[in-house]
């Protein structure tokens, strides 16, 4: 199993999340999306990814892309321990805030808007960061109300038990942090990232626990 991964993409830290939590062990391929105008731009990574962007699974020469139909995948694979709930509305309770984040917070930041921004649009440093912080802060925001406001959170986004749900919630709070957003008007937000660090899965998936960390 090969994971072509870069160590600070949200997407494949949710990959990484996941192959732990379900004791899967793989080979990480690093993919550096600056290095010499982007490794993924290489012909040869374009053939794994044809949108060229991080991750890709590779399971017994099957190449997986897009980081929730990856996860799904192998929660339908290897379904223990399982990454959704019990039942029609708890699951759809879990992929909403997955798909929250997914669809429509790390889009409007991830790597490839953000350069856009510079160097298409001209943005400059501070313009670039006001434009991540107004969209994670809403995004945040909306995520934060389906956690506090729900009876169905526990310790993790739902429950007791780590879920698809808090594999996404964790990089995207990652990564708001390294810009310097602030959490505390997330507060059911945060004490769920921090609890979710105390989990192995979670700490040998971060960023700076990869092979290819800077």
């Amino acid at each position: 199993m090969r994971l072509y991964s870069y160590f600070r993409s949200s997407a494949a830290y949710r990959v990484r999340i996941v192959l732990n939590l379900k004791g899967l062990r793989f080979e990480t391929m690093p993919v550096h999306m600056l290095r010499g105008g982007g490794e993924q731009h290489h012909p040869e990574y374009s053939r794994i990814h044809p949108l060229r962007l991080v991750p890709s699974l590779e399971i017994d020469g099957l190449p997986l892309t897009q980081s929730l139909a990856i996860c799904e995948y192998l929660e339908e694979r290897w379904p223990t321990p399982p990454i959704l709930p019990i039942g029609p509305a708890a699951r759809a309770r879990v992929r909403a805030i997955a798909a929250a984040i997914a669809c429509d917070v790390h889009p409007l930041n991830n790597l490839r808007a953000l350069k856009y921004l510079v160097a298409d649009l001209g943005a400059n440093e501070d313009q670039k960061l006001a434009w991540y912080r107004h969209w994670i802060s809403l995004g945040l925001e909306g995520v934060e109300r389906m956690l506090a406001d729900s009876q169905a959170t526990g310790t993790y986004c739902h429950g007791d038990m780590p879920t698809l749900a808090d594999t996404f919630l964790v990089p995207q709070v990652s990564n708001a942090l390294r810009y310097h957003c602030s959490t505390d008007a997330y507060p059911t937000t945060t004490r769920i990232y921090n609890h979710c660090l105390k989990h192995p899965a979670f700490f040998s998936a971060s960023p700076d626990q990869q092979p290819d960390r800077e």
